[in-house]
């Protein structure tokens, strides 16, 4: 156990704590099974419990009765007023649960009279706001169409976390319609919430969908949060914010009750600050428990002997990013690794239409049987209803972006349509048989790697997301195919985190997990939020910025 953890601190003691911790972003040091993990730590800064701390800490801390539930959730409510609504304005958390102290008080009261749920008991998480929770909150997508989307009902991981003693903090901000309502969206801005804005540097991207839960988690608003993915919505934001985001195989987590895109692609998955505090929300999410949780599953030795494809088309054209993945990869090779290089793969000539054309029909057929389950008050129960909406409320749901994604989304047939079948099957073939699989057994290997992408890019509001620096990451591939995709911290260029991606086959969600886990303890690239206004704030780049004296003439 930390030394932190030696001594028990009040939610008043926390609060006092946070003027101090608004600014710096300074934390204990991340850490994972404590046992072996202990050379992670590097932080001598002593800060009060829990801003920093792991899940895994949080957790032993409640368990031991050093922190109590209701405590933690005081304490993040405190700092989510100093820093998410005041302070920096990450504006990263749409609602808060109104019943969320009741819920911790009654978990601690479970813990004195010694019942403990898990490692979840009393664990405050965030959960992203397509997703649907039984609380007092309605679950919205970001758009004001379903801001009365209030059904009482919890999505199945939902059920299974609260099961597992998780208490339900609040909503997180996000992409509005999880990015996919305009080819000119910007990644973190919703009509409801605002746009999120990054805690390393506050006028760059937090990347989406699942914006809001990056941000809460790497600025310690909350022990952990669900985001969701189709194509990179979990990765993004966990890679740009500096945390561990994972998207597990498409299935193993339960897609009811959560607002969709795509029947063949998404999943929701977990984002915290450690690879073991993914895994434990992971089992939580899945109702795993025992030795085949993926938590005992973790294990320090699980590179030793393993074949790992390094995908070098997949690495980018940016320097420093080559150079993060270059000292990761030794990381790799000490810790047992077997590196084969994997220089190309191109995917068929029309995959990219085909792969947007996928999920415009399947976000047509699922948000229709979507919208059409929800409670009486909302007044916008079809796709083609959505979009009149907006077009009536275009000041607020316009103002930034048109919605041309759902446009083309409704000028779709249904799910029966050959062409739709035939790029289906081209998509999934490609990333699948001829893909991932192939990669992995000609080469007779068991994971893939590649950094995740490039650091955070420039909000524009003008313009929409832009995404500098190419092709740099792979895990669209494993997005398409459904196939499990961790990403961990592998550094930061210029204050701006970057991670590294670990990538496996359907099913291999565990050696996926072990592998990030054996790299995670070795490598301790977590980087803190500093708060940056930009990136003219950097104390190398405001170095260089400056000016030189001429030297004085003889």
């Amino acid at each position: 156990m930390s030394v932190l953890m030696r001594h028990k601190f009040s939610s008043g003691v926390l609060a006092l704590a946070l003027s101090a911790l608004v600014l710096s972003g300074c934390t204990p040091p991340q850490t994972s099974k404590q046992s072996e993990a202990a050379s992670v730590s590097q932080s001598k800064i002593e800060n009060p419990a829990p801003f920093g701390w792991s899940l895994p800490e949080i957790s032993a801390a409640v368990q031991s009765g050093e922190l109590s539930s209701s405590e933690l959730v005081a304490a993040y409510l405190a700092r989510i007023e100093a820093v998410d609504r005041a302070g920096p304005q990450l504006q990263s958390i749409l609602t808060l649960n109104l019943d969320a102290m009741n819920q911790a008080k009654a978990l601690d009261a479970e813990l004195v009279a010694g019942n403990s749920r898990g490692p979840l008991h009393g664990i405050p998480i965030l959960v992203k706001d397509n997703i649907e929770t039984r609380d007092p909150m309605p679950t919205t997508a970001g758009s004001t169409a379903l801001q009365n989307n209030l059904n009482h009902r919890d999505a199945p991981l939902i059920a299974n976390l609260r099961e597992a003693g998780a208490v339900i903090l609040g909503k997180t901000n996000l992409s509005q319609w999880a990015n996919f309502r305009s080819n000119a969206s910007i990644s973190g801005w919703s009509a409801l919430g605002g746009q999120t804005r990054n805690p390393h540097i506050l006028d760059r991207s937090p990347c989406g969908s699942s914006a809001g839960s990056g941000v809460a988690v790497a600025a310690f608003l909350t022990s952990g949060a669900i985001g969701t993915e189709t194509n990179g919505s979990i990765s993004c934001p966990s890679a740009r914010n500096g945390i561990v985001g994972f998207k597990p195989t498409v299935g193993l987590v339960s897609q009811r009750l959560i607002i969709p895109i795509s029947s063949t692609q998404d999943t929701a998955g977990p984002m915290t600050l450690s690879v073991e505090g993914a895994a434990l929300m992971l089992d939580g999410m899945t109702g795993r428990s025992g030795e085949q949780s993926f938590t005992r599953l973790l294990k320090k030795s699980a590179l030793d002997g393993k074949r790992i494809g390094v995908l070098r088309f997949a690495q980018g054209k940016i320097p420093a990013i080559q150079d993060r993945f270059e000292k990761a990869l030794l990381v790799l090779e000490e810790a047992g690794a077997v590196l084969i290089d994997i220089d190309t793969y191109e995917p068929p000539k029309s995959f990219w239409d085909d792969s947007f054309a996928v999920l415009q029909w399947e976000f047509k057929e699922t948000l229709n049987a979507y919208l059409a389950g929800t409670s009486e008050q909302v007044k916008t129960r079809s796709l083609a209803e959505l979009i009149a909406f907006n077009q009536v409320e275009r000041e607020i749901e316009q103002s930034l972006f048109d919605q041309d994604v759902f446009e083309m989304s409704e000028a779709r047939t249904g799910l029966d349509d050959p062409e739709y079948l035939k790029a289906l099957n081209l998509v999934l073939t490609a990333t699948r048989q001829d893909g991932i699989d192939r990669i992995l057994g000609e080469n007779q290997l068991d994971l893939l790697v590649a950094p995740t992408g490039a650091p955070a890019f420039l909000i524009d509001p003008v313009f929409g997301d832009g995404f500098p620096g190419g092709n740099t990451g792979g895990g669209w591939m494993a997005a398409i195919a459904g196939y499990p995709h961790l990403t961990v911290p592998m550094g930061s260029i210029s204050a701006l985190p970057v991670g590294i991606s670990f990538m496996g086959a359907a099913g291999q969600d565990a050696e996926v997990l072990a592998a990030g886990y054996a790299y995670e303890i070795r490598s301790a690239k977590r980087v803190i939020p500093q708060f940056l206004p930009s990136a003219d704030a950097v104390p190398s780049v405001q170095k260089a910025f400056m000016r030189r004296p001429r030297p004085a003439s003889e």
